[in-house]
């Protein structure tokens, strides 16, 4: 074939397509899953879901405030006996800037004034300062 063909592959173009004879052919399905689209940035999407996640932030509390709660822990700090209060009180985020409130129910063990926490009968111990109300039981 020396001459040239308007066809450069004519040559070729009608011969039968040879088969492998060691290996079965690939379903359509195996053949797509390997041009499938892939995750190129992972954890991507956990961050965006961190990063949306709202946290609120801790509130002040003003003197008048303060002051109900402290009275209200000298009066529990002598009661003797499980006295059940609900605490709502600030936790802090451990990923990020701020923090939500919860409320936690349980019996007072001990106000500790010296480390300024209070500990409750369930093994929390809570900061004075993140708590922003407390209620007994029989209010």
């Amino acid at each position: 074939m020396n001459r040239k063909t308007a066809f450069p592959y004519e040559d070729i173009l009608h011969l039968p397509y040879p088969r492998p004879s060691k290996r079965a052919r690939m379903s359509m399905i195996e053949r797509a899953a390997q041009f499938a689209p892939f995750a190129a940035l992972t954890g991507f999407d956990s961050a965006i879901a961190e990063t949306a996640r709202l946290t609120g932030q801790k509130a002040e509390l003003d003197e008048s405030e303060k002051a109900r709660l402290d009275e209200a822990l000298c009066s529990l700090s002598g009661v003797s006996g499980c006295q059940e209060v609900t605490v709502t009180h600030f936790v802090s985020d451990l990923r990020k800037e701020g923090g939500r409130y919860e409320q936690t129910t349980s019996c007072i063990q001990k106000v500790d004034t010296y480390h300024r926490r209070l500990i409750l009968t369930n093994g929390q111990s809570i900061a004075l300062d993140d708590i922003r109300e407390l209620k007994c039981a029989e209010e």
